[in-house]
């Protein structure tokens, strides 16, 4: 059982890993919209076409205010709330099969 403990170890530092990048991805694509990037600049394509699929399910709910898009930040809380609650249940259920 030790095996598949520490391999749910792994699994939840590897997803607060990439949760953790994927806020400051999402963070640099709330920068870029708010100068006037190059559309056509393989950053900004990538940051698009990483963050636009998640940001447009969330435009879905959370409208534009007063020319404020505040789908960035519904993001990042969504991130945070499933670093501060799958992660640390991830390594609880890790540590009880060591």
């Amino acid at each position: 059982m030790f095996m598949l403990g520490n391999f749910l170890m792994a699994v939840a530092k590897l997803i607060n890993f990439v949760l953790g990048a994927y806020i400051w991805v999402v963070i640099a694509r709330a920068v870029i919209t708010w100068v006037n990037a190059d559309p056509y600049n393989p950053i900004v394509r990538f940051l698009r076409q990483v963050t636009d699929p998640l940001l447009d399910r969330i435009r879905r709910f959370v409208p534009i205010m007063g020319g404020l898009d505040l789908s960035p930040m519904v993001l990042i809380l969504i991130i945070i709330f499933l670093q501060s609650f799958l992660v640390p249940t991830l390594q609880q259920i890790a540590v009880s099969l060591q």
